[in-house]
């Protein structure tokens, strides 16, 4: 059996459990106690691996001491918190706590309060997993109606994230990563547009990935996300890379949903990013400035995102934001009830000098008047501009308008824009509810974007003059002439047809005049 196999049975086993234990609640308001339960089952086992390794063969294993075992000191205690962010007592560990045999309701309580405490116990270390069991919600209704009924479902919960084999390849961690972005993309295919809200669909994902991180594999050192939703865009770098050319680099990212901003700090732990390699804040990011993310203007080397369409924000009615340096520079501000183009401006604030920018943005936002059209000037003149890709319809989950992707550079070889229309169906295929772009689509689009030159009915690199000349408008159909699919006629062979025609009704004429003269003689 392949490895791409064993990994569908396990998909397949993970989905039917996560079906089967959320009874008649839906998927969608029970998806926290599966994602929660298999995340507390890898920091168990991660972390009592380490320790195993750490402390070498003939040892007894973490799980099988106690507490109150001598290697336990406060010196040991500040030494995996330095090194996890975390601390878990053996008894605490997944292992361990589903043999437990009273309220299973009441230990899950107390074993993630202390692990979330467990920072305190180590003087100056920072509290990197504070609130991320928060979500699951052990006195919800959603488990049972008794405190008994809550805790037989958390058992079946955890019996059944105990029995998913992660040993059949030699990177537990990635699996467990990979199944943990397989349950979100299936809540959220299911959930539909609330589902669209927190999760790119992976081949979108790829395609922004490629195209930010072009050119800038010797210097990938911070990606940003301004609405990171379940962090696995910015994984989706890492796993282009991957670890040993990744090493070293940092994630930063904010989310304003408190539920999916827990997701994307587990989903970083599930995925070996450690916790000091990423910095994930709960916040909004068109609000006032994150100073934690102040300090980092032109510093971020790759940002990749996906922000939400057409939100509603204060913008100029706000002091604060009207002053901000993030939204100001280009003369105008995204109007209060659509901030697509604030998302734009926050993201060029903190892209480095050398770095890049992939972002899937409104079609509506580059050809709109006003405030819109006046930024979009701000962008062309000032050269921030590299591509403007139209993608196909019904990529995304929850919606099916076709959505563009801006590419914003601070080190272009040129002063041109290029456009490129990628919603052929060259470049995807139709599936059960949803077109999907596959590997080969991806890197048709990328080779298009590298080679930069002109595609019939494709691709166009247009100069700034042209631009500046149609008003700054940067729809891709201004400027890649659409195929054209009319059916072409050929008029003299028509005219041989109609000929031939009528020649067989003047025939048809003289036989039916023959058969009634012959009649009526």
């Amino acid at each position: 059996m392949t490895a791409s196999q064993q990994r569908s049975i396990l998909y397949n086993q993970i989905w039917k459990i996560a079906d089967e234990v959320r009874g008649a609640v839906d998927g969608w308001d029970f998806k926290q106690y599966i994602l929660g339960a298999l995340f507390y089952r890898f920091i168990s086992e991660d972390f009592a691996d380490f320790i195993d390794k750490d402390r070498g063969e003939g040892q007894d294993p973490y799980h099988e001491m106690s507490k109150d075992d001598k290697i336990i000191t406060a010196a040991f205690k500040h030494y995996m918190i330095i090194t996890k962010g975390y601390f878990i007592d053996p008894d605490d560990l997944f292992v361990n706590v589903i043999k437990c045999e009273g309220k299973l309701n009441t230990k899950l309580e107390g074993v993630f309060k202390k692990i979330e405490k467990s920072y305190g116990q180590s003087k100056g270390a920072k509290n990197y997993i504070e609130g991320l069991f928060d979500d699951f919600d052990i006195t919800s209704k959603r488990l049972g109606k008794t405190v008994d009924d809550k805790s037989k479902r958390l058992r079946k919960i955890l019996e059944g994230i105990k029995e998913l084999n992660f040993q059949f390849e030699d990177n537990k961690i990635d699996l467990f990563g990979d199944a943990y972005e397989f349950l979100i993309s299936k809540y959220a295919a299911n959930a539909g547009k609330s589902g669209g809200e927190f999760f790119t669909p992976q081949s979108v994902s790829k395609l922004l990935v490629k195209l930010a991180i072009h050119n800038q594999q010797t210097s990938l050192k911070t990606i940003y996300d301004p609405a990171c939703g379940s962090g696995s865009l910015l994984l989706q770098v890492k796993k282009e890379f991957g670890d040993s050319i990744f090493k070293g680099s940092e994630f930063f990212g904010q989310e304003i949903n408190t539920t999916t901003y827990n997701l994307a700090r587990m989903n970083m732990f599930l995925h070996g990013v450690n916790y000091d390699k990423f910095h994930i804040y709960n916040g909004d990011t068109l609000a006032k400035h994150n100073p934690k993310l102040k300090d980092y203007q032109r510093k971020f080397d790759v940002i990749v995102s996906n922000p939400p369409y057409s939100l509603n924000w204060e913008g100029d009615s706000n002091p604060d934001i009207s002053n901000d340096e993030r939204f100001s520079k280009a003369g105008a501000m995204a109007p209060k009830s659509k901030a697509d183009f604030a998302f734009v401006m926050d993201a060029l604030y903190h892209l480095g000098n050398r770095g890049r920018a992939a972002i899937v943005c409104f079609p509506g936002i580059f050809y709109r008047g006003g405030a819109e059209q006046k930024i979009r000037q701000y962008l062309v003149d000032d050269n921030y501009i590299e591509a403007v890709i139209s993608l196909a319809p019904n990529l995304f989950y929850g919606t099916s308008i076709a959505t563009n992707i801006l590419v914003l550079s601070r080190n272009k070889g040129d002063t041109s824009v290029q456009f490129i229309d990628a919603s052929g169906e060259e470049f995807f295929e139709k599936e059960t509810n949803n077109n999907v772009m596959h590997d080969e689509h991806i890197n048709r689009i990328i080779k298009i974007f590298v080679d930069k030159k002109p595609v019939a009915h494709v691709a166009e690199s247009v100069s700034r003059n042209k631009i500046k000349d149609n008003d700054y408008n940067l729809s891709v159909s201004s400027y890649v002439e659409p195929k054209d699919t009319r059916e072409v006629i050929d008029i003299s062979k028509v005219h041989s047809e109609i000929k031939t025609t009528v020649g067989k009704i003047d025939q048809l004429r003289t036989d039916i005049d023959a058969i009634v003269t012959e009649v009526e003689a």
